[in-house]
């Protein structure tokens, strides 16, 4: 996976941290984000209707929050999941490769004499 986040892991980790209830610090740092950021993710979820803002200045989820952190879960799941299929499949080419092409090891089937001479063509 890559180091850093998308949108939607954003997204998802400030919905879980706003799940039992939180202020805008919380949120900020928890999910490692920096005000601006913060307040431009805070938007789109109020905006999306995943998050309310409750009296005392706290943020909590909604019921599409709650399905939108379900299905981010089984879609994250999914991801890992081809992720390992992928870097299998991948190491699999690399096997083949090695025993097809065998770059660099012993039990090359040319010759010193057969490289050079073809070489010079």
């Amino acid at each position: 996976m890559s180091k850093y986040r998308d949108r939607l892991q954003i997204v998802a980790d400030m919905l879980s941290i706003v799940s039992g209830g939180a202020r805008k610090t919380r949120i900020m740092y928890q999910a490692n984000l920096s005000y601006r950021l913060l307040c431009r993710y805070l938007s789109e979820v109020l905006d999306a209707g995943l998050v309310r803002f409750e009296e005392e200045d706290c943020y909590v989820l909604t019921a599409k929050g709650k399905e939108f952190l379900s299905r981010h879960e089984d879609y994250s799941k999914r991801c890992r999941s081809l992720e390992a299929q992928f870097n299998h499949v991948n190491n699999e080419k690399t096997v083949l490769e090695e025993m097809c092409f065998n770059t660099g090891k012993a039990g090359k089937s040319f010759s010193r004499v057969d490289k050079n001479k073809w070489s010079r063509r």
